[in-house]
């Protein structure tokens, strides 16, 4: 039971913490004024184990990144000895993959880069080991959208989430577009034709509004729930999550 991860996620815009609804750049449903280090040292206090940080920036391709950021909030005391950290967000060379890597980032996630690029993931995966390797498989309509988004291409989900294990991917995180930052729920019956589609472990990412949806996400299979809108916006009390856990009724 206690396998099961509960994620919060952080994800970094201008160097603050936000959330996007859709993932629309212009369209913010939260951002906090508070430190993202303040907030990510928040989520460790209260029990998280693992913390999920986006790089917007990096993901939309702008001029600037949250490089520094991320480094901090992995190194900031509290956080560094207690939590991994996975991070994602326009990582699409190996340079920055290593330089994250050897930061004390527990494991990164490619994106667009694993369809564009699968050496990428093969010679990330050979130099680190696959479990530091994650990569995120976004799909609307059950197929697989790319470049934060925009692009929606004619690959099958469950048909890429194959391919990318074959090349060395540790785990997969999934991200159905179609609930995506609405708090409308999930869709059990995708997750689980996504989770047995493939033998690594995934994560799901998504459409999360309440502890039902986070016992529909474990009961579909999946190893771990990233939470974003729900937590900050007071839909879900995530001390009260991890006491479920514990107990057994999740």
């Amino acid at each position: 039971m206690g396998s099961f991860e509960l994620i919060p996620a952080i994800d970094l815009k201008g160097g603050r913490c936000v959330q996007l609804r859709q993932g629309k750049k212009e369209d913010e449903i939260f951002a906090s004024a508070e430190n993202p280090v303040e907030i990510a040292r928040g989520w460790v206090i209260q029990g998280a184990r693992r913390l999920h940080v986006i790089d917007l920036d990096g993901a939309f391709q702008e001029e600037k990144n949250n490089l520094g950021v991320i480094k901090k909030i992995a190194d900031a005391e509290g956080v560094r000895e207690k939590a991994k950290i996975q991070v994602g967000g326009g990582i699409r060379s190996y340079e920055t993959a290593v330089e994250l890597l050897e930061t004390g980032i527990d494991r990164i996630i490619f994106g667009t880069v694993a369809l564009k690029s699968p050496h990428l993931i093969e010679q990330v995966a050979n130099a680190f080991s696959p479990e530091r390797v994650m990569v995120a498989l976004d799909a609307r309509k059950g197929k697989v959208a790319i470049d934060g988004w925009r692009e929606v291409t004619g690959v099958d989900a469950t048909e890429a989430a194959k391919q990318v294990e074959r090349i060395g991917a540790g785990s997969l995180l999934f991200t159905n577009i179609d609930v995506e930052g609405l708090m409308e729920g999930v869709d059990q019956e995708i997750i689980a034709e996504f989770v047995s589609s493939v033998s690594i472990p995934v994560v799901i990412a998504g459409g999360v509004s309440s502890v039902e949806d986070i016992g529909k996400i474990k009961d579909a299979g999946a190893s771990g729930v990233v939470m974003g809108s729900a937590l900050y916006k007071g839909k879900i009390d995530f001390k009260e999550l991890l006491r479920r856990r514990q107990g057994s009724n999740l």
